[in-house]
């Protein structure tokens, strides 16, 4: 079921994302109004439009994020992948969305030290070309990380 839901999910992101479904539902949006004056824009007619954009809102919702979602891991893959296969580059930083939250304020003060340090060097006209050496990233292996496939 959560294939099917994917395959669909991922057809109804991309329809909603094409221009016609915007020419589409703007038109119904146009046809709404021009509708106004034949039932005197009655509270119904107001009802019919708050309904549907309602009901619409509320289905995009949970198709985007589940879009977004799929999308988010692939990328997340894709940012391994490029950390495990570049020469130096601290393996331990892998899977990092995984953290709690603590230990990843942790990891990231340590670039953000790393980073200022290497623009007090830039304003000192020293090239910030190098690869510095990070403080070693301690991270315990917590039983809500899941291994990557």
């Amino acid at each position: 079921m959560h294939a099917q839901f994917g395959s669909f999910a991922k057809r109804m992101a991309r329809a909603s994302g094409h221009p016609a479904a915007f020419l589409i539902a703007a038109a119904m949006v146009l046809a709404w109004a021009v509708s106004g004056p034949l039932f005197h824009f009655s509270d119904a007619w107001q009802l019919a439009i708050n309904t549907c954009t309602s009901v619409v809102t509320f289905l995009m919702v949970f198709l985007i994020q589940h879009t977004q979602n799929r999308d988010t891991g692939a990328l997340q893959v894709k940012l391994d992948e490029l950390i495990r296969a570049t020469s130096g580059a601290h393996v331990a930083l892998l899977d990092l969305e995984e953290l709690e939250e603590g230990e990843l304020e942790r990891v990231r003060a340590n670039y953000r030290r790393l980073a200022a340090a290497a623009r007090e060097a830039r304003r000192s006209g020293t090239l910030d070309t190098k690869c510095p050496e990070v403080e070693e990233v301690d991270v315990e292996d917590h039983p809500r990380r899941r291994p990557r496939a």
